[in-house]
């Protein structure tokens, strides 16, 4: 993979909208295209990413703050995990809490 959107896009955890035309607007969910297995295992590890990743947390309470699902943030946690695994795994440098900047989600 070249990016990380491109390893997000592959295990499934990018928003999807779901439109048709200009008058039919369905909510955006989740691809689930990819590795079911892979996509459980990061959602399960949003939970404690939340509790110990400061990075995770602040687009946790971000996102919830704004008035969406606890669910919706956990899945936007799970994204920025994978891009952070795929930026570690990438670069070869360990992880550093202090160079990994908080991705913003609108």
């Amino acid at each position: 993979f070249e990016t990380g959107s491109q390893l997000c896009s592959y295990v499934g955890i990018t928003p999807t909208i779901r439109e048709s035309g200009s008058s039919v607007r369905g909510r955006s969910r989740i691809s689930k295209v990819g590795n079911r297995k892979l996509r459980n295992l990061l959602f399960l590890c949003s939970f404690t990413a939340c509790k110990h990743n400061k990075g995770c947390r602040e687009i946790y309470e971000r996102i919830v703050n704004k008035g969406k699902s606890k669910k919706l943030a956990l899945i936007a946690v799970s994204n920025k995990l994978l891009k952070q695994a795929f930026a570690i795994a990438k670069s070869g440098n360990p992880y550093d809490a202090s160079h990994i900047s908080v991705l913003k989600l609108n």
